[in-house]
């Protein structure tokens, strides 16, 4: 993708108005993902496709009531992508709210949402420090997908850190081979492996102000 292009976006702060759109963003970008599928189960695609809208709609509301990083990318008023940050300043893993456990819960079923916050106890066992972000969800719209958006949302989130003094750096967690290229090659650097159930992946960090 060419550089005016890119140049034509706008990355800004969610509002209200803008979570529908984020949560379909984000679900149809993480309909194939690995993690998802064994946890929420997708021997019925209708059910599976219920649980995942409501553990995206439920996290999404959840960011946004804890003032978390919640970041668009748009053309004009098209929502193009969204990155998704929340900082180990809030509850994760066995310490999330009573409330969003109930919640998910509810939307998922309770072997789910275990599954949701071992995941997170996992990172922020390895992360090197307690004042990191965790990249939450990133993802671009079905049809603008390959023309550079997605790096464009790393180097946002990444930019973003920078400019917090209380965030060293930022984690994820990736379980697919382009996911984890688009990282590596964007500054990221292994931490470790780190398996979810039967799911693997790769735990990488991005240092604040490294190049």
């Amino acid at each position: 993708m060419s550089t005016p292009i890119l140049e034509k976006c706008r990355a800004v702060y969610l509002t209200a108005e803008d979570l529908r759109i984020a949560a379909s963003l984000i679900y149809n970008s993480y309909y194939d993902d690995p993690f998802f599928i064994e946890v929420l189960g997708s021997d019925n695609k209708m059910v599976y496709e219920q649980k995942l809208r409501a553990a995206i709609r439920e996290e999404l509301n959840s960011l946004w009531q804890q003032e978390q990083a919640l970041i668009g990318l748009f053309e004009d008023q098209r929502m193009l992508g969204v990155a998704c940050i929340m900082t180990q300043e809030v509850p994760l893993g066995e310490d999330r709210y009573w409330n969003w456990r109930l919640k998910m819960m509810l939307g998922t079923g309770w072997q789910p949402t275990q599954a949701m916050m071992d995941k997170e106890s996992q990172i922020l066992k390895y992360l090197p420090g307690k004042h990191c972000g965790i990249l939450q969800f990133i993802a671009v719209a079905p049809n603008e997908q390959n023309k550079g958006y997605g790096r464009t949302l790393v180097h946002t989130a990444l930019s973003w850190c920078d400019e917090q003094p209380k965030v060293n750096g930022i984690g994820v967690w990736v379980n697919q081979d382009e996911h984890y290229e688009l990282f590596v090659n964007t500054g990221f650097e292994p931490v470790t492996k780190i398996a979810i159930n039967s799911v693997e992946g790769e735990l990488l960090f991005h240092s604040r102000g490294a190049k």
